[in-house]
């Protein structure tokens, strides 16, 4: 991506001087943050330096004490889950939150309960427009399921697969859910070479083919170098840099952050 192209890009979701504590420990101090449409966005920093944190302020889960959260110019601080979900925000977890005894089927169905607009009645009887709506999802996620390369695995409960491919179901629930912001929290934990790879052609092609915007956690810097456009670093719940790969990696802030000071 070229300057003049990075520098058109607007933001999509603004994070504007945000506090967040729980009762005299401080998550997050004074955090400004951009979110620009069609980027890959790292978020990185040590254990503890409040990311989760701030992905959760950004989805609703927490609200801040301070500061305010706008999503395509407009202020939503303190909406709910639900209520950023309807706005085009999807959401994956450290810990994996599949419903293990459904389907991989089911568990990405559950993504497109905001787009059914048939009557409560006619879903409930599975009756005409009841067969029409589901149809109409079912075809949405079969999409994703080719996209993802998951055919294999459609009817087989989730709580059965290997990790590499529940975090792979994952990501399908997510992009089920036709997003404008992906947020991915540690999309890759626990996985080898192999499964990280697909996963982060899968993150390149979700941004590129699907138009999704990305905002991910993650721990391993190599991935984070290979597919990000920037990269912003958190240490004890501030922001200390915020860049291309190549600035943010030789930034001496970050050094310290990762490595520790040696003349401390």
């Amino acid at each position: 991506m070229t300057e003049t192209a990075e520098g058109l890009r607007r933001p999509l979701l603004e994070v504007s001087h945000v506090s967040l504590s729980f009762g005299g420990l401080k998550a997050l101090g004074d955090v400004s943050l951009e979110i620009r449409t069609g980027e890959i966005l790292a978020i990185i920093g040590p254990n503890g330096a409040g990311k989760t944190s701030l992905l959760n302020v950004i989805n609703g889960v927490y609200h801040p004490q301070e500061g305010r959260i706008l999503f395509e110019g407009r202020e939503r601080t303190n909406y709910r889950p639900h209520q950023v979900a309807a706005q085009g925000v999807a959401r994956t977890f450290q810990n994996l939150g599949l419903f293990r005894g459904m389907s991989t089927l089911d568990n990405l169905m559950t993504a497109r309960n905001r787009f059914i607009r048939t009557p409560f009645v006619a879903q409930a009887l599975y009756w005409g427009p009841g067969i029409r709506g589901e149809i109409q999802q079912r075809e949405k996620v079969e999409r994703i399921i080719d996209f993802l390369g998951i055919e294999h695995i459609r009817k087989v409960p989730v709580g059965t697969l290997p990790h590499g491919l529940q975090k792979r179901v994952e990501l399908g629930r997510a992009l089920a859910a036709e997003p404008k912001l992906l947020l991915l929290d540690e999309p890759m934990a626990g996985m080898n070479l192999e499964e990280k790879e697909d996963i982060s052609r899968f993150i390149l092609d979700a941004n590129e083919e699907l138009g999704a915007t990305i905002a991910l956690i993650e721990h391993d810097m190599g991935v984070v170098m290979d597919i990000c456009d920037r990269i912003a670093v958190l240490d004890y719940g501030e922001k200390i840099a915020d860049g291309p790969p190549e600035a943010v990696r030789t930034n001496p802030e970050v050094i310290r952050a990762y490595l520790g000071d040696p003349e401390a």
